[in-house]
């Protein structure tokens, strides 16, 4: 045993854990921990211009590989309070994020000290676990316990207040004997997966919906095995999207009311069966339930248990980790087809391609300023299959889920359910920082853009490179086509007659804020572009900046104001509010395909 203080202690088991970086800002009640940090020297650290965007570049980091889990820290009072977005949107997507909070003196709790708030209270409800640790001797085994959580059942974030004074406190700690406790995964049964490929048996137009649970489960492969198997089309959700190739014959595409494809909706109204693994039934991928659910059994596969009938009740439910239940799948599909017991599913698949290949959404606008559709055309062009896509929300995000393409797990990384503005920046941040080598694309609107700007410093700052995509048309996109079902046009537009900005392309009324010079004046580089023949050079210039500068480089691109996204309220009732592509039985299946 060694005497140490809890907080030396607490980096200890964060290295034993198998953390390498952490993000944060330090301040007065969290400093001890941070001079562990700086003693210890194993632990590199990040230091964010907002505690918000330590939390989200903490996402990012988890998001990036499995196994990550990103750490953030803050001190006390609003440091918390700021995180507490990045708590959410990791709840929300069952990502690990450790959040570690300093905190006054226990003397002084709730006595309203400065800068003294419960944040163990206002922290519960968006985090698996939220503690305030009130002795110094609990630190090693709330750490321990933070991690297990963490890891077990369906994975979630975790808060850690430290009291200034338990921080300090000399406690007795043996590194050299810590272990960590081993993770809880529910796992499948034999009998289970033999009821669901009986009831699958039993279908003649099955689908696989791929949740984001078989990402977070490291279980693509297996999908794709499974899939092949038996030959079943698969419906990746907008968290599973990756989990099998967007050019794979079986990937059916993704279903919903707004990031989806017409393709996609069409064979899932087609279905009669669908098994769904590792997702939630969330409302933008089902719409209404009775529309969803219409001529069609259910069987889910969750690590929640609470999960299996929150949304609808399934004809069949299993509680398991997607992994498990994967390879059991895969074993018995196996098994099966030795034994010629698997039905034959090549007309209905062979359906499904029809659809992929001819029911497509215009992208070939030649018009400027410049139709979204063109862009994300150009973008597929352009980045090749590596290519890791960043977003959060809005119609920037929702059309670049209809039309760009994803070919590997983590290559689309998005907070699915909190989608808090902003979160590009600094997610795009973390997922560098996981991962010095990947090529890595943000996507913004101006909107989510401005909102977390300054987190680029850090990006030039810690050297942290990748192409952020802003695609610009001034307006609160989204918010303004929702408004029309209220006949208004109302505090949603952001362009102004900016006196300092010199652009003769700009129109008079002006676009803005010019983001060229913030993004500059942050020690970033930036290009505008007008014109699709403009974009390649300029992705081939950001990419050469990033290479001699190792900072974010921002492509920002000036669109035509109004453009309405296809969405609607119901998966088969989407308004196509621009003309489709052209329809043919031999049409490519990617849109990818079409020059610049």
């Amino acid at each position: 045993m060694a005497k140490m203080t809890a907080a030396q202690a607490a980096v200890w088991i964060m290295e034993k854990e198998g953390i390498t970086q952490a993000f944060g800002v330090p301040g007065a009640a969290i400093n001890p921990l941070y001079s562990a940090l700086r003693q210890q020297g194993t632990i590199g650290h990040i230091l964010a211009r907002h505690v918000e965007g330590a939390s989200h570049m903490a996402e990012g980091y988890t998001r990036a590989a499995p196994g990550n889990i990103g750490v953030c820290i803050g001190t006390s009072g609003p440091a918390g309070t700021d995180m507490i977005t990045g708590l959410y949107s990791a709840q929300a997507d069952s990502i690990p994020i450790l959040c570690i909070t300093g905190q006054a003196p226990r003397a002084r709790l709730y006595k309203e000290d400065f800068q003294a708030v419960d944040i163990e209270s206002i922290s519960k409800p968006v985090t698996k676990w939220s503690v305030t640790v009130r002795e110094p001797a609990q630190v090693p085994g709330t750490f321990q316990q933070a991690f297990h959580l963490m890891r077990s059942g369906r994975p979630g974030p975790v808060l850690i207040d430290l009291p200034l004074d338990v921080q300090l406190a000399e406690i007795e700690f043996d590194p050299d004997t810590y272990s960590p406790l081993p993770a809880y995964k529910p796992a499948a049964t034999r009998a289970q997966i033999e009821k669901a490929l009986d009831m699958l048996g039993e279908a003649e137009r099955p689908l696989i919906v791929a949740g984001g649970g078989i990402i977070n489960a490291d279980a693509t492969e297996l999908l794709v095995e499974f899939a092949e198997l038996t030959g079943i089309p698969v419906i990746p959700t907008l968290m599973g999207w990756g989990a099998i190739p967007d050019n794979h014959p079986l990937m059916a595409g993704m279903c919903g009311l707004q990031t989806s494809h017409r393709y996609g909706n069409a064979s899932m109204l087609a279905s009669d069966f669908v098994l769904g693994i590792g997702n939630r039934w969330a409302n933008r991928h089902t719409g209404s339930i009775d529309v969803y659910t219409k001529g069609r059994k259910f069987v889910h596969v969750d690590i929640e248990p609470t999960q299996i009938g929150r949304v609808f009740a399934p004809d069949f439910g299993i509680v398991s980790d997607a992994k498990s239940a994967l390879a059991l799948f895969v074993q018995v599909a196996r098994e099966r087809q030795a034994a010629r017991r698997l039905p034959e599913r090549g007309t209905w698949a062979a359906d499904c391609r029809l659809r992929k290949g001819t029911m497509l959404r215009k992208t070939n606008f030649d018009s400027v300023p410049m139709k979204p559709q063109r862009v994300y055309q150009c973008m597929n062009n352009a980045f090749g299959e590596d290519t890791c896509y960043v977003s959060t929300i809005g119609l920037s995000q929702i059309a670049g889920a209809q039309f760009l393409h994803v070919y590997k797990p983590r290559h689309w990384i998005n907070c699915g359910q909190a989608g808090p503005l902003g979160w590009t920046i600094p997610a795009a941040l973390g997922v560098r920082a996981a991962d010095p080598a990947r090529r890595i694309v943000a996507l913004s609107g101006d909107y989510d853009f401005q909102f977390m700007i300054e987190e680029l410093a850090v990006g030039a700052q810690f050297k942290l490179p990748y192409i952020h995509m802003v695609v610009n048309n001034s307006y609160l996109g989204l918010i303004r086509q929702a408004q029309r079902a209220f006949d208004m046009d109302y505090c949603v537009q952001l362009g102004f007659d900016n006196i300092n900005m010199v652009d003769a392309q700009v129109p008079e009324n002006g676009y803005g804020v010019d983001h060229v010079k913030v993004v500059e004046g942050l020690g970033c580089k930036a290009i505008r572009v007008h014109r699709q023949e403009e974009l390649r050079p300029a992705i081939a210039q950001a990419e050469a900046w990033m290479k001699e500068f190792q900072v974010p480089v921002v492509i920002e691109v000036i669109l035509e104001r109004v453009t309405n996204i296809a969405m609607g309220a119901e998966i088969d009732k989407i308004n196509e509010f621009e003309p489709l592509a052209a329809t043919r039985a031999d049409a490519p299946t990617s849109v990818a395909v079409m020059l610049d």
